[in-house]
């Protein structure tokens, strides 16, 4: 499929500091375009804005200025919220409820029914591999327990789009390992995916094409055909290396300022 199921186009996101009286741009002009049943990796040093521009395609903040449309509809609208997925960097959930009790409830956000709402949660703890521990209070839950759930939560509407911030994070080797399954069988299943990630390696393996983001500003995009020709995540790291080294010589003291309030309102 070649449709758009993302686009965005010349966002810019400012700031202001009540504290300081000044105002700070974000994200300076970032454009970008994701294909339907395209893996898309957003890669970029801490504070380079790849958190801002999630939030802005979720529509959980509303850009300063430019366009956005996710499956051809506004971020935010109640019509594209039923038909995407997210999973954030730090989930959050309520710890006196277990695993398959937050599901449920999930399901019930989403009007399921009691039948398919256990169905597919049941499904989903078996792929997360969180059946054992399904009705255990998530108070007992370790942080790879809690982001295996929450790649779960993000999967229970089935969505057409899933956007997951730092899906390995706090996850072991093994844990790795079956989140990329998971993206895998989301791939052959025709998901869009939107991601964002450290991890290159992972990043290397599963994704068809990746943007680099420095300085709120989107300096590069590429195929990781191109990239890493022969599989090698080395490849991918001397990519980012490079295009990140040489947007931080072409910048000024300006730009500099405004990485650096990005991490402060980001820490990302």
């Amino acid at each position: 499929m070649t449709d758009a199921a993302i686009e965005a186009s010349q966002l810019t996101k400012d700031v202001f500091s009540n504290f300081l009286r000044k105002r700070t741009c974000v994200l300076q002009g970032v454009s970008l375009t994701v294909s339907a049943g395209e893996t898309y990796g957003l890669l970029g040093p801490n504070g380079a804005g790849k958190t801002t521009t999630l939030k802005l395609l979720l529509g959980l903040i509303k850009p300063t200025s430019g366009t956005l449309k996710v499956l051809g509809l506004a971020p935010g609208t109640p019509r594209l919220l039923n038909r995407i997925g997210f999973l954030p960097e730090n989930p959050y959930f309520y710890s006196h409820l277990t695993g398959r009790e937050f599901l449920d409830f999930v399901g019930q956000l989403f009007s399921m029914s009691k039948s398919t709402r256990l169905e597919r949660a049941a499904q989903l703890l078996d792929e997360v591999k969180m059946t054992q521990a399904a009705d255990v209070p998530m108070r007992k839950y370790s942080k790879g327990m809690l982001q295996r759930l929450g790649i779960a939560q993000s999967l229970m509407n089935d969505p057409e789009v899933i956007f997951w911030d730092e899906p390995m994070s706090g996850l072991d080797p093994i844990g790795r390992r079956d989140v990329r399954l998971i993206l895998h069988k989301l791939k052959e299943a025709g998901k869009t995916i939107f991601f964002n990630s450290h991890l290159l390696p992972d990043v290397n393996e599963v994704c068809d094409r990746v943007g680099v983001l420095n300085r709120g500003e989107l300096i590069a995009e590429d195929t990781i055909a191109n990239i890493s020709a022969n599989g090698n995540y080395k490849d991918l790291e001397q990519f980012f290396l490079e295009k990140v080294e040489q947007s931080n010589k072409n910048s000024s003291p300006s730009n500099q300022n405004s990485s650096l309030a990005d991490h402060s309102e980001n820490s990302k």
